[in-house]
């Protein structure tokens, strides 16, 4: 994240993970406590002491990859999402909610292969006659927030059948 995007105010934020999950290595030790316990075969505290580390560990990993690829910010400016950043100036609009059949093939943003698990997609049109798709978890506010600063598609206009689209350009 640069230094002029954090002075500017964001409107819609999600972190792709909570580090709240970490919680999870130790839980995992004292079940493994727990079990000593209840098994009555004698308590070593070496196994849930290594046990909550290497859970906590993984655990780590896996957020750490989820707020890199998966966050979603949106400034005034710039739209990011995981490490892709598009300025706002290159969306012409937002495809409605109901006419999916035209972006929902089109590359969606960041650098993950297809929209990340447990997200929603929401079509753009960016500038040059590309199609793409934003996601995120809360898709309703993300559309909302984009709503307010990308105009409305054409009035009218076919949107399945737009002379402007460059069949070269839907390939990135």
């Amino acid at each position: 994240m640069s230094e002029a995007s954090t002075a500017e105010e964001r409107l819609f934020y999600e972190p792709g993970s909570r580090w709240r999950w970490l919680l999870l290595g130790p839980l995992a030790g004292l079940i493994i406590f727990g079990l000593q316990i209840w098994g009555k075969a004698g308590i070593n505290f070496f196994m849930p002491v290594v046990v909550a580390a290497v859970v906590a560990f993984f655990i780590a990993l896996q957020i750490y990859a989820a707020r890199v690829h998966a966050s979603v910010e949106l400034t005034p400016t710039e739209l990011r999402q995981g490490t892709e950043t598009v300025s706002v100036s290159h969306i012409k609009w937002l495809y409605p909610d109901a006419d999916r059949h035209v972006w929902e093939e089109a590359r969606p943003l960041g650098e993950l292969t297809g929209v990340p698990k447990g997200r929603k997609p929401v079509g753009l049109r960016l500038a040059g006659g590309r199609r793409a798709q934003a996601w995120a978890k809360k898709h309703e506010e993300l559309r909302a927030a984009l709503t307010t600063l990308v105009p409305a598609p054409p009035a009218g206009m076919d949107l399945g059948d737009d002379p402007e689209i460059d069949i070269e350009s839907e390939k990135w």
